[in-house]
C-alpha cells in the first residue's frame, strides 16, 4: 500500500491566559470566591494549552490535544466566548514563506477560534498516527480507518462553522475550501485502508471490486479539489503526484476483482478486457504492495484467458469504454466530533453553563425585586409610623411628670446617639465619601483613556495602510465598552447628588442631634418647662400607653418579617440544569414564577396584614392624642421641644444607615470598576498583539514584493542622481472581512446574558454586538433617587404644630426613602 499522506500541525505561540480569563470568571460570576475557586483550574488549563501546542510535534498521543480541546469545549460553554481578550496567535499550516498564499497568521481574541485551531490540529494529528500505522495487523488497519474517519468529519464540521467563528479572512489553511479537500482526501485513505483490510481479509471479489470502485472515485474527487488553482501552491510537491496515482491504482484494483466476478461467470471476453486494462493501470504499483501483487497475477490471469479465448470460447473482447461500470460500496464515512473526546474530569464543572447562569442571574434579580417591593413597603409604612409618633410626641408625651425630668424615652434615645458616635460619626463617614468618589472617578477616567488611545492608534494606522488594514474598526469592538463607561459615569453623577441629600438632611436635624448627643442633665436644660400635671388626663394616658405597646409589637414583627423576606430563597439550579438537558433551553419566566410566587406568597400576606393594622392604628393614636391634648388644654412649648429631638434621632438613625450603605456602595463599585478596567486593559493589549501581527505580515508582504535592486545603470544612463536603483511594489490589498450585507453564512448573534458584565464582542462586528450595561455594586441598589420635596425646594425645617393643623398631620418624606436607591 502507498503511504498515506498527513496534514500538517498549525504552529501557534505562548500566551497568558491565566490572568484573563480569572477576570473574566470573576466579572460573569460576581463573586471573588468563586474565582479563588477557579484559580487551580485555570492554571491546570494553562498546562494543558502548552502540551497541547507543543508536545503535538511529537506525533505521539492524541492524549494531549483531547484533554485540552475537552477542557475548552466545556469552558466555552459556560462563560460568554467572545468577551475573552486572550490574544490566540496560529500560523499557516502550509506556510512555506511564499507570497501568494495569503496571510500566514491571524490572531483573534475568541475561544471559538482557539477551539477550531485546536481542532485543526487534533485532525492533523489523527491523521499523522494512521499514516504511522503498520498495514499488516488487524488492529493497525482498523486503528488507522478509525483516526482517518474522524479526521474527516473533523475538517468537514471546520468547514461549515470555520466563518461562524473568525468572522474575517482566515489562514489559507482554514479556508473553507481548504478544509474540503482535506475532508476529502482523509475520507479516500480511509476507504483506502479499508480496501486493503477488504483484500487482506479475502473478501468476496465482487465487495472488493466495489470497494475499490469508491476509492477510486473518492480519489478522483479529492485530485479534483487539491488541483484548484486556488489550493495548488499550498501542498507540499508529492501531494498531488500521490494522490493521482492512487487514483490510478485502485481503477486497477477495480478492474483486476471484477474480472475475477466475470471469470467465475464464464465471461470470458469481459474478463480479457478488465485484465487488460487493470495490467495496465497496475504497472507502475510499488513492489511489495498489495496493488503489485495484483498486477502480478493479472498478467498471469491475462496469457491464460486470452489463450483460453483464442482456443476455446472465441469470444468477442468489448472495448474498455464499452465496459459496465463497477457498483461502489462507500464504507469509510466522516466521523462527526464527538461531544468528549478524553475521560478526564471537568476542570470547570463547578460552573454552569451559560443559559443556567442567565436564567440564575434573571431569577435572582426578579427575586430580588419581588423581596425589595415587599421590604421597601414595610419602611415606608414603618417611617411613616415614626413620622406620625414623631408630630405626636410620643412615647415622651405620656411619660412626661410634673417635675422637669426627661421622658425616659428620651434619655434612651440620647445614650443611643452618644453610644454611636454622635454627630462626629456622621461627619466622620461624610467625609469619607469625597475620597472613595475620587477614587472611583480616577479608575473610569483611567478605563476611558486606555479606549481612546486604541481607537486613536487603530484609526492612524487605517488611515495610513487604507484598505490593507483589514482588521475590524475600534469603534465597533468598544461600543460596549463605551456605553458601560457613560453608565458608570451615569451611577457616580447620581452618587453625587445623593450625597447632597445626605448633607442636606443632616444640616436640617444638625442642632438637635448635638442636643441629643449631649449629656441628660444638658439636654433637660435646653428644654422649656413642663406644664402642670394635670388629674384629668388618665384615661387618655392609658389608651396612647396601649396603643404605644402596640406600635412596638408592630415594628418587631416587621423587623423579623423583612428577615425572612432576605432570607427566602428559591434554588431553581437543579430545575435549570434539568431544563437545558432536556429542551436544549431555559425558559426561566415560567420555571421561576410559580416557585418564587409559592415563597414568597405566604410572606407577602403577613406584610399586607401588617399594614393594615397600621392603618387601624394610627388613627387610634391621634384620636387617643388628640383626646389627651384637650385634657391638658393643648400641647406645650416642652411638647414641640421632644417632639424635635425624636425627629432628630429618626434622622440621625436614617443617616446613618444610609452613610453606611453609601461607604458599601462606593467600595463595591470600585471593585466593578476595576473588574471594568481589567477588561478593558486586556481588550487593549489583546488588539495591541493583534495589531503588532498584522503590522508583521504587511511588512512582509511588502519585502516579499519588492524584488532584488538591480545593478546599477552607468551614470549617464540615470534619469537622476537621486532615483534609487528599484522602485518598492506594494503588496496587493486583501479583500476585506465578510460582513453582514455580503455574507449569509454568519448566525445572528446569540443571546446574551441578563445580567451582562461589560465586555463587547471582541471580533464578529459584522453581527450585532450583545445587549450590555453595566453591573450594579452587589446586594445593593446604586444611588438615584428623588430628593425630598422640602430638600429640592431648601424650605427652612418646620416644627411639629400641636394639635394637628386642619389640613392633617405633616406627610413623612417619600415613602421608603433612601437617597442611595436606584430609580
Amino acid at each position: 500500500m502507498a503511504e498515506l499522506l498527513s496534514v500538517p500541525f498549525k504552529k501557534s505561540s505562548d500566551v497568558d491566559i491565566v490572568k484573563p480569563l480569572k477576570n473574566l470568571i470573576q466579572a460573569t460570576y460576581n463573586t471573588g470566591e468563586n474565582n479563588e475557586d477557579f484559580n487551580d483550574a485555570i492554571n491546570e488549563l494553562n498546562r494543558l494549552r502548552t502540551n497541547a501546542i507543543w508536545k503535538v510535534f511529537e506525533k505521539s498521543s492524541l492524549d494531549v490535544i483531547y484533554s485540552y480541546y475537552d477542557q475548552l469545549a466545556s469552558l466555552e460553554s459556560k462563560i460568554p466566548p467572545q468577551e475573552v481578550q486572550i490574544p490566540f496567535k496560529w500560523k499557516d499550516a502550509f506556510d512555506k514563506g511564499s507570497l501568494f498564499g495569503g496571510r500566514m497568521s491571524l490572531t483573534i481574541s475568541s475561544l471559538a477560534y482557539e477551539r477550531m485551531c485546536i481542532l485543526f490540529n487534533m485532525a492533523a494529528m489523527q491523521s499523522a498516527i494512521a499514516a504511522q500505522q503498520p498495514m499488516d495487523t488487524e488492529e493497525s488497519l482498523k486503528l488507522a480507518a478509525k483516526l482517518l474517519q474522524q479526521s474527516a468529519g473533523i475538517f468537514t464540521y471546520l468547514k461549515s462553522n470555520i466563518m461562524m467563528a473568525v468572522h474575517q479572512e482566515t489562514t489559507p489553511d482554514l479556508n473553507p475550501e481548504t478544509l474540503n479537500a482535506l475532508s476529502q482526501l482523509m475520507l479516500a485513505q480511509a476507504q483506502e485502508v479499508i480496501a486493503y483490510k477488504c483484500i487482506r481479509d479475502e473478501m468476496k471479489d465482487s465487495m472488493v471490486a466495489k470497494v475499490c470502485a469508491q476509492c477510486e472515485e473518492l480519489y478522483t474527487d479529492a485530485l479534483r479539489l487539491l488541483q484548484k488553482d486556488a489550493l495548488r501552491s499550498l501542498w507540499e510537491r508529492e501531494w498531488i503526484p500521490t494522490v493521482q496515482a492512487k487514483q490510478s491504482t485502485f481503477r486497477g484494483l477495480t478492474q483486476y476483482y471484477q474480472a475475477q466476478v466475470c471469470r467465475a461467470q464464464k465471461a470470458v471476453g469481459e474478463e480479457i478486457a478488465r485484465l487488460t486494462l487493470a495490467a495496465e493501470l497496475l504497472r507502475g504499483a510499488r513492489p511489495g504492495s498489495p496493488a503489485a501483487d495484483a498486477a502480478v497475477r493479472a498478467a498471469r490471469q491475462l496469457a491464460a484467458a486470452v489463450r483460453d479465448n483464442d482456443f476455446i470460447y472465441h469470444e468477442r473482447v468489448p472495448d474498455a469504454r464499452a465496459l459496465e461500470p463497477v457498483g461502489r460500496a462507500p464504507v469509510a464515512t466522516a466521523l462527526p466530533p464527538q461531544p468528549r473526546w478524553g475521560s478526564g474530569r471537568d476542570l470547570f464543572e463547578r460552573l454552569v453553563p451559560m443559559q443556567v447562569h442567565q436564567a440564575l442571574q434573571a431569577s435572582a434579580a426578579r427575586r430580588a425585586d419581588l423581596v425589595g417591593a415587599e421590604i421597601n413597603k414595610l419602611r415606608e409604612a414603618t417611617q411613616l409610623l415614626n413620622s406620625i409618633l414623631a408630630s405626636l410626641n410620643l412615647p415622651a408625651c405620656i411619660e412626661t411628670t410634673g417635675d422637669a425630668g426627661l421622658p425616659e424615652s428620651i434619655r434612651e434615645k440620647a445614650a443611643a446617639v452618644r453610644a454611636s458616635g454622635g454627630p462626629a460619626a456622621l461627619r466622620g463617614l461624610m467625609a469619607e465619601l469625597p475620597d472613595l468618589l475620587q477614587r472611583n472617578r480616577e479608575i473610569l477616567t483611567e478605563a476611558e483613556r486606555m479606549l481612546r488611545e486604541e481607537a486613536e492608534a487603530d484609526a492612524a494606522l487605517r488611515a495610513q495602510f487604507g484598505a490593507r488594514w483589514t482588521r475590524t474598526e475600534s469603534e465597533k469592538l468598544t461600543e460596549a465598552f463605551r456605553a458601560n463607561a457613560a453608565k458608570y459615569a451615569q451611577i457616580i453623577d447620581n452618587a453625587v447628588r445623593a450625597d447632597s441629600i445626605v448633607q442636606q438632611k443632616f444640616k436640617q436635624h444638625e442642632e438637635n442631634i448635638e442636643l441629643l448627643s449631649r449629656s441628660d442633665g444638658e439636654i433637660d436644660a435646653g428644654m422649656p418647662d413642663a406644664p402642670k400635671a394635670s388629674g384629668s388626663d388618665g384615661d387618655a394616658l392609658q389608651t396612647l400607653r396601649s396603643l404605644m405597646k402596640t406600635v412596638e409589637e408592630v415594628k418587631a414583627e416587621r423587623d423579623a418579617l423583612e428577615s425572612e423576606l432576605k432570607s427566602a430563597t428559591v434554588d431553581l439550579r437543579e430545575k435549570f440544569l434539568a431544563a437545558l438537558a432536556e429542551d436544549g433551553a431555559v425558559d426561566e419566566p415560567a420555571l421561576s414564577a410559580g416557585a418564587l410566587g409559592a415563597a414568597l406568597a405566604p410572606l407577602q400576606r403577613r406584610a399586607q396584614e401588617s399594614l393594615a393594622r397600621q392603618e387601624r392604628l394610627a388613627g387610634e393614636l391621634q384620636r387617643a392624642h388628640a383626646a389627651l391634648m384637650a385634657a391638658r388644654g393643648g400641647a406645650s412649648g416642652r411638647d414641640e421641644a421632644l417632639g424635635r429631638l425624636c425627629a432628630a434621632y429618626d434622622a440621625y438613625q436614617d443617616l446613618t444607615g444610609n452613610l453606611k450603605e453609601g461607604v458599601k456602595f462606593y467600595n463595591d463599585l470600585t471593585q466593578l470598576l476595576v473588574a471594568f478596567q481589567n477588561k478593558v486593559s486586556d481588550f487593549c493589549f489583546a488588539r495591541k498583539t493583534e495589531k503588532d501581527e498584522l503590522l508583521k505580515d504587511l511588512t512582509q508582504e511588502a519585502s516579499r514584493a519588492t524584488p532584488r535592486p538591480a545593478p546599477s545603470p552607468p551614470q549617464h544612463h540615470s534619469a537622476g542622481a537621486d532615483e534609487p536603483p528599484a522602485v518598492k511594489k506594494e503588496a496587493p490589498p486583501r479583500p476585506p472581512p465578510p460582513s453582514a450585507a455580503s455574507s449569509t453564512a454568519l448566525p445572528a448573534p446569540l443571546p446574551y446574558p441578563v445580567q451582562p458584565q461589560g465586555m463587547p464582542l471582541p471580533y464578529g462586528a459584522a453581527a450585532a454586538p450583545y445587549p450590555m450595561y453595566a453591573p450594579m455594586p452587589t446586594l445593593y441598589n446604586p444611588y438615584a433617587t428623588l430628593p425630598y420635596p422640602h430638600h429640592s425646594r431648601g424650605a427652612p425645617y418646620q416644627p411639629y404644630q400641636y394639635p394637628p393643623p386642619a389640613s392633617g398631620y405633616p406627610q413623612p418624606p417619600p415613602a421608603g426613602y433612601n437617597p442611595y436607591q436606584q430609580q
